[in-house]
């Protein structure tokens, strides 16, 4: 009986440590995995930066203002002033409906669907 139990025993030792290597190995996969994917977002990282450093250059408004001067027969483009704009009071909004009125006098109001 003591045998058995020994043999139980190195089994379950045995397992253990098959499980324990295999979990090693599958951690390290992991934080093999993790390094790259860091990697590719720090890549991607400078990308944007660049990307946005290329757009700040291209929108400074010395080269905007010389492109439209170059193309102003084309797109008449001017530049905007404070009397282009008005107030709330200058736009038209629909008018609310009006209730119908039945015979008797009361007033209904139409539902929409």
């Amino acid at each position: 009986m003591r045998s058995l139990a020994y043999l139980a025993g190195v089994l379950v030792l045995m397992g253990l440590a098959f499980w324990a290597y295999r979990e090693n190995y599958a951690t390290q996969a992991a934080i093999g995995q993790m390094g790259q994917v860091q990697r590719e977002i720090a890549g991607l990282r400078e990308e944007l930066g660049v990307l946005r450093a290329e757009w700040a250059y291209l929108n400074r408004p010395d080269r905007l203002s010389g492109l439209v001067d170059l193309n102003f027969n084309r797109l008449q483009l001017v530049p905007l002033e404070s009397e282009q704009f008005v107030g709330p009071g200058h736009v038209d909004y629909p008018k609310p409906p009006e209730p119908a009125v039945d015979p008797e006098g009361v007033a209904q109001i139409e539902e929409q669907p």
